[in-house]
């Protein structure tokens, strides 16, 4: 019951986009691709990331869907497509892409899995499973995204 009052409370008392805990935490993954020399095969993935680049993360999600469409292993291109869902407020759809990669063996993205999954419930309103997630995140020795979840708690356990 604490937490349904908690997230009354959030969301009441979120007036602008500024308030909003999703807008306030969500950074989109940097681009680390989008510098590649164009093919036939990658057309869709750098359309998708120049739409990324620009903020458009809805023109970004379609165009990287495409670029998942010809090769559904293409973990970055899932990486990157997570990303722009959650920037575009699709955060349900985000999260199904970061569950594939975390069942992908050798997963290289785990951190970023890890915490692009708390942004997914939190921007969905899932307030205790994010507050949980973003306190293992920050109790952990190493994570790069440790210190965001140490303000993500703070944020949300102290509006």
């Amino acid at each position: 019951m604490r937490w349904g009052v908690l997230a009354l409370i959030l969301v009441s008392a979120c007036g602008t986009a500024d308030d909003d805990p999703c807008t306030r935490f969500y950074t989109p993954y940097p681009n680390h691709i989008g510098d590649r020399p164009r093919t036939e095969l990658n057309a869709a993935l750098l359309d998708g990331m120049a739409a990324y680049d620009r903020g458009d993360y809805a023109a970004a999600a379609v165009e990287l869907g495409k670029a998942i469409d010809k090769d559904g292993g293409d973990r970055m291109a899932r990486l990157y497509l997570s990303s722009a869902l959650l920037g575009s407020g699709e955060p349900y759809k985000a999260e199904m892409h970061l569950d594939f990669l975390e069942r992908v063996p050798g997963n290289l993205f785990k951190d970023q899995t890890q915490w692009f999954n708390t942004l997914c419930w939190l921007c969905s309103g899932q307030y205790p499973r994010a507050i949980a997630e973003a306190e293992r995140i920050a109790a952990q020795p190493a994570h790069t995204y440790k210190v965001e979840a140490r303000e993500l708690v703070e944020a949300l356990k102290n509006p």
